[in-house]
């Protein structure tokens, strides 16, 4: 693949990574990974990204505060921080909604005032959305359409095809995990996706393709593969798409 690939959702701020990112930094390289935004949870994640791209080029910062995080001050704590480093960011993320962890109504409404916030930044800082929104897709295509959110990546959407349907009219992108290759349900997924609004992720250190083994932004070519068997498709034209793709949302990277 002459085509360089960008893994557009990784933790690699994760304690899984403290011992040997450099290791990992260069499997990525090898297998043709030539950047990686490094989406957060929370600030002192958004910290520590901002110094390993300091440190390894390919990285991409992000940040974000995760949708289980019910904390409207930490909300704007994030906010605050994501305005001051705007500069060095290449995305809002990972923000979102959790209808998987919370279930409460009133927990809900707040993730919801909360991600509402997120997308208001991202209008005024032109910057991308980095989205979760598990077991929540339907719920937070809605909230992101009618902000006129226009900026949208939404990672390893767990909905059907038809929760989708909106999403890509709407332009948004929808990144897959090297998981798809033991998921029955994002093969269903990707199969009805257009080539056009499809990105690919890692989402390290989870949903690798062995779910026992830490996941790394090398597993890339796993998603890549399977795309282009899905679709029927080379490898090369799929990571051509891809390429282009991520740039429409992202820019050069």
């Amino acid at each position: 693949m002459n085509t360089p690939l960008v893994d557009t959702h990784a933790h690699l701020c994760d304690p899984a990574f403290d011992s040997d990112l450099p290791t990992v930094s260069r499997h990525a390289a090898d297998a043709g990974v030539a950047a990686i935004i490094i989406v957060g949870e929370d600030l002192p994640d958004a910290q520590r990204n901002l110094e390993l791209a300091a440190q390894y080029p390919a990285l991409k910062p992000a940040a974000g505060l995760y949708p289980t995080h019910l904390d409207l001050e930490a909300a704007a704590r994030m906010i605050v921080f994501i305005r001051q480093y705007r500069d060095q960011l290449h995305a809002i993320g990972e923000v979102g909604l959790d209808f998987w962890a919370v279930k409460d109504p009133a927990g809900k409404e707040l993730q919801q005032e909360i991600f509402k916030t997120f997308i208001q930044l991202s209008h005024e800082l032109d910057l991308p959305l980095n989205v979760h929104s598990r077991s929540a897709g339907r719920r937070t295509i809605a909230l992101l359409q009618a902000l006129d959110a226009r900026k949208v990546q939404l990672h390893a959407f767990d909905g059907k095809f038809s929760t989708a349907q909106p999403a890509i009219e709407a332009g948004y992108f929808f990144s897959i995990p090297p998981s798809v290759i033991r998921s029955r349900q994002k093969q269903k997924l990707l199969k009805h996706l257009p080539l056009e609004c499809l990105l690919v992720e890692s989402d390290s250190p989870v949903l690798g393709p062995d779910p026992a083994q830490r996941n790394e932004p090398a597993n890339l070519v796993a998603a890549v593969q399977a795309i282009a068997d899905i679709k029927g498709l080379s490898l090369q034209a799929v990571t051509e798409h891809l390429y282009a793709n991520t740039s429409r949302l992202y820019g050069r990277l």
